[in-house]
């Protein structure tokens, strides 16, 4: 047997190796298929066939790896993160690895928040925490792709700023990427002009190439997947109660200090010490808060975890991370949010500060952030 036939055949769309073990991963194709000729993986085969991107995604390691090539092109790039998870989602060390290409950040889901926001202070939150996480950008495009709310101010920033260059688009798990490629692709005439020629994907590796008129593309890079992301950890069938698909319906409550609130079985939040104060909290409708005293807490998590208190449920505790305490001090006269990483986020209102701790999974990032409202 020679070398060349002991290598994986390779995608004819996009040159990925091709694989029928895992679907969410780059280059499947089900194993019926795997050895015809010419075949194509399944994100080149919805591109094809019905103009359509699918979410594939890579490790933190591979998505780097194709993110190296990208300071050496004359490029766009289209970096979309999920308001809900803004630190979650945000790739930190974006930056050095495009060189001097333009960074166009495109925040989606801003129909979660509620419809009386200042979007002029939230364009301006979303500018700060991006400078404090490193990355430098010539614009902030606020939209929701599933509401079809900002997207033409998203097609117009594209094309002020491709200046006859690709765009490659970026971003983690879950933000929403496939659903930008695909309105860019079928449902603005702007853009339509620049699709009609081809939509078949390039040859490249991991990403696929949807070639322009002019002879640029839009890059299709997979979802880069954050183990510090809520989303990430919790079994696949608890995602549409993690994650919110309906704006936000903030609770809430009136805490004296040793109080607690559960968030389901993901995590809990404990007012250890301060004056009575109110605590607001932002997290999918799909989850209960329960609230009980600091002292009753760990009994009544071990005695009602995976059931009262889930996701998870019973038959997924022994496979779910053991929990962290993040002690945390909100300084007074603070405006903060308690942030936990793909669940939502607990918004301090009182000025007079207080300690708080947050049990989350192991490895979930816990942070305190100026507060996005």
């Amino acid at each position: 047997m020679t070398l060349n036939q002991l290598k994986p055949p390779r995608c004819a769309g996009c040159g990925i190796p091709l694989q029928s073990e895992d679907s969410m991963k780059p280059g499947f194709v089900p194993a019926s298929s795997i050895d015809k000729e010419e075949a194509v993986c399944q994100r080149c085969f919805r591109i094809k066939n019905y103009n359509e991107v699918s979410s594939v995604t890579v490790d933190q390691d591979e998505f780097l790896k194709l993110l190296g090539g990208i300071a050496s092109t004359d490029s766009l790039v289209v970096h979309i993160v999920d308001l809900f998870d803004f630190q979650g989602s945000l790739i930190s060390g974006l930056q050095r690895f495009v060189g001097n290409n333009p960074i166009l950040l495109v925040v989606n889901k801003i129909d979660l928040l509620p419809p009386v926001t200042n979007w002029n202070r939230l364009r301006n939150w979303v500018q700060k925490q991006a400078r404090e996480e490193g990355l430098k950008v010539v614009d902030v495009v606020l939209c929701s792709a599933r509401r079809n709310i900002g997207f033409d101010r998203v097609v117009e920033a594209v094309n002020t700023y491709r200046q006859n260059k690709d765009v490659y688009v970026v971003g983690a798990t879950n933000v929403g990427k496939s659903t930008v490629i695909n309105r860019l692709i079928s449902d603005y005439s702007d853009l339509k002009r620049e699709l009609t020629v081809s939509r078949y994907p390039g040859t490249t590796l991991d990403a696929v190439h949807i070639p322009l008129d002019d002879g640029k593309s839009i890059i299709d890079t997979p979802g880069i997947v954050y183990s510090w992301r809520m989303s990430e950890i919790v079994p696949r069938k608890d995602l549409a109660a993690l994650l919110p698909d309906k704006p936000l319906k903030p609770l809430t409550y009136q805490l004296n200090e040793k109080q607690s609130l559960f968030f389901g079985g993901l995590a809990r939040f404990d007012f250890v010490e301060g004056d009575r104060q109110s605590f607001t909290v932002n997290i999918s409708g799909g989850l209960t808060v329960h609230r009980t005293k600091l002292e009753r807490a760990d009994e009544l998590y071990e005695q009602h975890r995976g059931v009262m208190l889930s996701p998870p449920s019973t038959e997924d505790l022994d496979t779910f991370p053991t929990w962290t305490r993040h002690r945390l001090r909100i300084a007074p006269n603070s405006n903060q949010d308690i942030f936990i990483s793909g669940l939502g986020w607990i918004q301090a209102n009182g000025k007079q500060g207080a300690t708080v701790d947050v049990h989350a999974p192991r490895g979930i990032r816990v942070l305190l952030r100026e507060s996005i409202l």
